[in-house]
């Protein structure tokens, strides 16, 4: 536990001011609870404002996120000073016990001259942050990591800054690395990414998530694939055909809306709008009617009228969409969106967010309710009570099995009349 560990790591986000606060929150409860503790911090957050980790109590290194794969040797092994650089580096406030760590200098390093030094820009075929996976075997739905980076700029995005350029992991690779967790168990791998839709297209040859999704199901005996996140502009025909004619792959889809008003869209440098994605999820929804399909929704963006909130809601109201991460807008230092001057106030997007996360409850409970009475295999996962297993569904839906089972078996299972709740389904 965190209170006996000699090294604690943790992997931060900066997506939003709360993930910040969360972050920061974790590390003075953690150094409270455990003073000796040696903190390594990692992630975007890390990356993005090295100065505001460094400067709190505990912290001894900071790692890029180029860097990760090294965190158990660093763990292992202590500091080797020829890989860290002071602190005083980056900021002459930081504690002298921090560290950083730094990539090695070589011809494709940019110089180190900001507080961004560390960020992956190697031209490697195999970035370092793809380069080691570092999954545990004894997971049950195990994520794969394929793709990091993005190319676009959306107004309101931090991830490219902290992530670097859209870059894509080896298909042999991926291959071979699925081949192992399948030897170790696996019964389903998530394949997920920055943006993950545009896996290959920096690789030579080329090759689509499509191709390479094939070639998975092809080359590997891997029970179930599930996708992570995917851009509506990815979503086309002949990929949800894709995985309507493959029962291997789970009938999931995530597709990032952000709002529902074409201003909003427009300001925020989506390069969609709304009936376009209204379109993919009736393509979806025309060749896949029990398919899961999920977005996510940004409240109080720069500019974002009470109408432009009306429109987002009616919006979604009329998408058959089975659930929302509904995300309050913050300002990222060095995105476009912060330097705009018409903020929306804080207690409105706390306002607006309610009334999402509350037709989120009636997406999902709807969904629930047109799954009664099918038929659908699951995947019991770690979750049990006195009585029952936790397992999830092709189509996202988490249910609790009756009985006592093992992690990662797959169960046939009838969903019952009251599925709306959690309900006990008998295999």
């Amino acid at each position: 536990s965190d209170s006996s560990a000699d090294i604690v790591v943790l992997n931060t986000c900066t997506v939003t001011a709360a993930a910040d606060a969360e972050a920061r929150e974790s590390i003075r409860r953690i150094h409270r609870q455990n003073p000796a503790a040696r903190i390594i911090a990692t992630g975007c957050y890390a990356q993005r404002a090295p100065e505001e980790l460094a400067a709190l109590p505990g912290v001894s290194w900071l790692v890029g996120n180029s860097h990760q794969h090294a965190i158990a040797s660093l763990a292992n092994e202590a500091v080797a000073a020829a890989n860290f650089v002071p602190l005083s580096a980056v900021s002459a406030n930081a504690p002298a016990s921090s560290r950083i760590l730094r990539e090695e200098m070589s011809a494709h390093t940019p110089p180190i001259a900001s507080p961004h030094f560390f960020d992956n820009m190697l031209d490697d075929d195999v970035p370092d942050d793809l380069r080691e996976n570092p999954l545990a075997t004894s997971r049950t739905r195990p994520t794969l990591k394929i793709q990091d980076g993005c190319n676009h700029r959306c107004a309101y995005c931090i991830i490219p800054l902290v992530r670097g350029r859209s870059r894509s992991l080896a298909p042999a690779l991926i291959l071979g690395e699925i081949r192992r967790l399948v030897e170790t168990g696996a019964q389903e791998v998530v394949l997920s990414g920055i943006d993950l839709g545009s896996y290959g297209r920096d690789l030579t040859p080329r090759i689509s998530l499509h191709a390479l999704v094939r070639k998975i199901l092809g080359e590997t005996a891997l029970p179930s694939l599930r996708l992570s996140s995917i851009e509506p502009i990815d979503i086309t025909q002949d990929f949800v055909n894709l995985v309507a004619s493959e029962p291997r792959i789970a009938p999931h889809f995530h597709l990032p809306l952000q709002s529902g008003s074409d201003r909003i869209l427009r300001a925020m440098h989506r390069w969609y709008r709304a009936a376009h994605y209204a379109r993919r999820v009736e393509l979806i929804r025309e060749t896949l009617p029990h398919a899961a399909i999920g977005a996510d929704v940004i409240v109080g963006f720069p500019g974002e009228t009470a109408d432009d909130h009306a429109a987002t809601m009616n919006f979604i109201s009329g998408l058959p969409l089975s659930y929302l991460h509904v995300f309050s807008f913050s300002p990222r230092s060095g995105t476009e969106a912060a330097n705009l001057t018409a903020q929306v106030p804080t207690h409105t997007i706390h306002q607006r967010a309610r009334e999402l996360r509350a037709l989120a409850q009636t997406k999902s409970h709807d969904f629930r309710i047109s799954q009664q009475g099918r038929k659908t295999r699951v995947l019991t996962l770690d979750r049990r009570g006195s009585n029952w297993t936790g397992a999830v569904s092709g189509n996202y839906l988490n249910v609790r099995v009756a009985g006592s089972w093992p992690r990662n078996r797959w169960l046939e299972v009838k969903i019952p009349a009251d599925a709306a709740s959690l309900a006990a389904i008998a295999p």
